[in-house]
């Protein structure tokens, strides 16, 4: 048999010797380069750097092993489902090759096809900013117990009215820092809810725990900054402040946190408008064992706006992600698909190019939750029961949106609509707490409640929810 091989070898111009196998200059490390170096270098968060030969080599077959199993790198984002900038998906050719260098003993290679090491701006990803300011003078983390959500005011002490062009979250700490998102406050409401504290913050879930004009930006791990275009600066006010809420992880030793934000203002008004949109479903009540729980929400958007990025959020019991589009000519535009959420790896998804929706677009968010013994996730052992709430073995459903309106007046009246979108969305899905929402309730959801309720069955049917919406909408006027 083999001389057969051979002949036919020889005939045909075949060679039967095995190809080479890959080598780390010329195969593997462009890969780690452009994929992985992003956090695997000195100082950033992942736990080992991967930008030499032998970093690499004493870890082939955990590397070969997390990108087979696609756990490596954090790239959630299912492909099909939204076009992203800066996506961390290998490739199956990309995986293969990791795993073939891994078999043949990670062989190193001729150094002349090794690629230039890497750069990486030091310090702030998007240029020094204009301006630094710190959270906190030291928030102590304790080794144990549950997470921490801590929002610090941070006043800009703004002499005039400013257009800020860049928020960029930079973590003191990253052994403890889960993720952190900046808010603007031009009230002055969250410096009187800090007034007594002796760093400036308050214990903070879901938001700022008041009415924030806006959301200016996110980090979580692997997130990219940018210089920022001065068409999107955020207009604000003078005296306004930030408003970052941390999440911290206790690490299982004490720790401290002096996280910061760098901030960089652009010398002329935008020429857009740029805003968050929230949806969340507040109505969750997993019971024990049920794998597979679907919670669902709805928006119509009130006016033509573009999306330019999506932060989907959950905690430990959720497992599939989908938020579509339904555009008013029936065509349906996906906006993420996540089949295997993992919390230690949310993060912000940067739309190649915004997605331009019409208004009449009904936006439908569906996240599935398993809360079995077999989810190896669940933080409940046996499972318990699990409903909405701020600590993680709790549970949420959110998606945070980046929104791009035609012109910065246009912001205000967009943002009164989504509220009162948002509301009504609650509403309608059994969730009287949106009453809370309002400013100036002051704990009187219970009373208007009860003032619509007509039946008096602690629920509001569709007309008697119409008839507080028309309400509502009077007193935001």
């Amino acid at each position: 048999m083999f001389r057969l091989t051979f002949f036919f070898a020889i005939a045909f111009g075949v060679s039967v010797l095995s190809a080479a196998p890959p080598t780390y200059n010329k195969d593997i490390a462009p890969i780690l380069y452009s994929q992985c170096a992003l956090c695997h270098r000195p100082g950033e968060v992942a736990p080992f750097s991967l930008l030499t030969y032998l970093d690499a080599a004493k870890r082939a077959p955990l590397i070969a092993t997390v990108t087979k199993a696609r756990i490596m790198p954090p790239w959630k984002a299912e492909p099909g489902f939204g076009a992203f900038q800066h996506e961390r998906r290998l490739t199956a050719e990309q995986i293969s090759l990791i795993d073939d260098w891994t078999k043949a003993g990670a062989p190193e290679g001729n150094p002349k096809d090794k690629p230039a090491v890497p750069t990486f701006a030091d310090g702030w990803q998007g240029g020094e900013p204009s301006l630094v300011v710190k959270a906190g003078n030291g928030f102590s983390v304790p080794a144990e117990g549950p997470d921490r959500f801590q929002c610090f005011v941070l006043p800009l002490n703004l002499e005039q009215d400013s257009y800020i062009q860049t928020a960029e979250f930079r973590p003191g700490n990253r052994s403890v820092v889960h993720h952190g998102v900046i808010y603007v406050d031009e009230t002055g409401a969250a410096r009187r809810r800090a007034a007594n504290s002796p760093d400036g913050s308050y214990p903070c879930f879901g938001g700022p725990g008041v009415a924030a004009t806006g959301l200016l930006a996110g980090w979580a791990p692997g997130t990219i900054a940018t210089a920022g275009d001065p068409q999107l600066a955020v207009p604000v006010k003078k005296g306004t402040d930030l408003v970052l809420q941390i999440h911290y992880h206790p690490s299982g030793k004490a720790e401290t946190d002096i996280s910061s934000v760098g901030i960089t203002f652009s010398s002329a008004p935008p020429a857009h408008g740029r805003t968050a949109l929230i949806m969340v479903n507040t109505n969750i009540d997993i019971a024990p064992g049920d794998a597979a729980y679907v919670s669902k929400s709805s928006l119509t958007l009130p006016r033509d706006v573009e999306l330019s990025a999506i932060f989907p959020h959950a905690h430990w019991l959720c497992k599939d992600m989908k938020v579509d589009a339904h555009l008013p000519n029936g065509d349906i535009a996906h906006l993420i698909r996540i089949k295997d959420w993992d919390f230690n790896w949310q993060g912000s998804y940067k739309y190649e190019k915004p997605l331009a929706l019409p208004k009449g677009t009904r936006i439908d968010m569906e996240y599935t939750f398993d809360n079995s013994d077999k989810n190896i996730r669940n933080p409940s052992k046996p499972p318990a029961r699990v409903q909405f709430g701020e600590q993680t073995t709790d549970e949420m459903a959110v998606a945070f949106f980046t929104v791009i309106l035609p012109t910065p007046a246009d912001v205000a009246p967009f943002q009164r609509d989504m509220r009162l979108a948002l509301i009504d969305s609650m509403l309608a899905s059994g969730d009287m707490t949106a009453l809370q929402r309002l400013p100036g309730m002051n704990g009187r959801g219970g009373q208007i409640l009860r003032m619509f309720d007509k039946n008096g069955d602690g629920k509001l049917d569709d007309a008697e929810r119409g008839a507080l919406m028309d309400f509502i909408r009077s007193m935001m006027r």
